[in-house]
């Protein structure tokens, strides 16, 4: 059965920082529309797409994407108009295609991603199914397109593979699962007017049963570090683009030490119940080949002292993910990192990888990391998104699918973390209502797919 796309529509919306972004919604024949929002980054990496914006133009400082908006229902409502809704991966082809540049920037990425997503939504609203299940669908058709496993890496390059200590569950991306949060509590760098240099300190509640009690421990410890950090003397705190808070602190390690207290106010154990990850997003303070961090020292860190200090931190605090822990083109300090802490905490890449599959390959062949955050609009289209997040998972690599700081209230990556088993979300803190809406869908998804979806939460990392 086909359900042939009738109307392809778009708008200009606002995301969580009150800025522009695109809603498209497209709609088949005798069925309500598919509706997606695309969310927008403030920390991004220099090989994402591209998100196109009216620069030159004076209203609204130039960020309106009136121009992304118009391309939706001119050039890329010609293509799709009467194409099978039901057919993703050739929906993304055909938007692929129209762009013709390799980063989106000719369309936008923005105006591509709002509709390949808004396709998926038409079609589940076509034929009476749940995003989740559409999702599902989706993501077990592309298994069966690339034929179970993903092209291997190049054999002539050494592979770093851990022999030993953490890796990924081999259970991950087989069936439904509700995700591990990982959960944003004190934020610096670009989501609060750089207070701290590092970016994130989140916490993922590795010792909860179930998402809903993950859940709650989030909360739980989110109020009392507010406590702490009150009691300390940090009052009228600055709350960051996600919902963190951003406490003047002199260092990152206090940081750490404030998120580690506030795990044991709120009656739970360190490292056990609860570990914490960190956002480094180092690109943003890496100049000439080296990394810029006064509250650490007042010279600037090498590769192997930026490993050193690192290296330190995870055998004195229960960290357990570290996230662009070197810039995006230091490939030899990712090398290092990997050599010196991937058997012991998931090292993510997110700048470094976008998204992207021939970046994601490069990594790989490379044996750096062992773990890629997976954002939609890095990307651009869905296909592509499960094409690297497939590329990750047969590749023994944590995928953790991911929010924007400048979000929406469209619930999507609770969908499709789902839908895809890929075992953990990062989304951001529990104050804002754009989190709050990918966090109460899961709360939904838990009730209704009882029996269905499982939950691994802690146990995807395996030793």
């Amino acid at each position: 059965m086909t359900n042939r796309i009738e109307r392809v529509h778009a708008r200009e919306v606002f995301d969580s920082r009150g800025k522009p972004t695109v809603e498209v919604e497209v709609t088949c024949a005798g069925a309500r529309p598919g509706r997606a929002m695309v969310p927008s980054g403030a920390s991004t990496g220099r090989f994402e797409a591209v998100e196109l914006r009216d620069r030159g133009d004076s209203r609204l400082d130039g960020l309106g994407v009136r121009h992304a908006v118009a391309n939706v229902c001119t050039e890329i409502a010609s293509v799709l108009i009467g194409l099978d809704a039901n057919d993703q991966a050739e929906i993304d082809r055909r938007l692929i295609e129209l762009d013709g540049t390799p980063q989106k920037s000719r369309l936008g990425a923005n105006a591509i991603l709002g509709t390949s997503l808004a396709v998926a939504y038409a079609s589940a609203e076509a034929r009476g199914l749940s995003a989740v299940a559409r999702f599902r669908e989706i993501w077990e058709n592309h298994h069966r397109r690339a034929g179970g496993v993903s092209p291997p890496v190049n054999s002539s390059v050494t592979v770093v593979r851990p022999t030993g200590g953490l890796t990924p569950s081999d259970r991950l991306g087989e069936k439904m699962l509700l995700p591990l949060p990982m959960v944003n509590m004190i934020s610096g760098g670009l989501h609060a007017g750089r207070q701290l240099e590092f970016q994130d300190f989140l916490i993922l509640p590795v010792g909860a049963t179930s998402y809903s009690q993950a859940f709650e421990w989030i909360v739980m410890v989110y109020r009392r570090l507010g406590r702490v950090l009150t009691e300390r003397g940090h009052e009228g705190i600055l709350i960051g683009d996600e919902g963190g808070y951003g406490p003047k602190l002199r260092t990152n390690e206090e940081a750490i030490e404030f998120v580690v207290a506030a795990i044991e106010a709120a009656g739970l154990k360190p490292g056990s119940d609860v570990a914490i990850g960190l956002d480094v997003a180092s690109t943003h303070f890496f100049e000439e080949g080296r990394y810029r961090l006064p509250s650490v020292s007042s010279s600037p860190l090498t590769a192997e002292q930026m490993v050193d200090l690192l290296e330190r931190w995870v055998t004195r605090y229960p960290i357990i993910s570290l996230e662009d822990a070197l810039a995006e083109d230091d490939w030899d300090g990712w090398r290092l990192i990997t050599e010196r802490l991937g058997q012991r905490v998931q090292l993510i890449g997110d700048d470094l990888f976008v998204t992207n599959v021939a970046r994601l390959q490069e990594g790989i062949e490379r044996g750096v990391a062992n773990s890629v955050l997976i954002k939609l609009n890095q990307i651009g289209t869905l296909s592509e998104t499960l094409a690297t997040l497939k590329l990750a998972l047969d590749n023994g690599y944590w995928p953790v699918v991911s929010a924007r700081s400048g979000e929406t209230e469209d619930a999507t990556i609770a969908d499709l973390v789902v839908a895809t088993g890929a075992g953990q979300l990062k989304v951001g803190s529990v104050a804002r209502s754009e989190r709050l809406a990918k966090y109460n869908q899961l709360l939904r998804l838990e009730e209704s797919l009882a029996g269905e979806a499982g939950y691994l939460g802690g146990a995807i990392f395996t030793r």
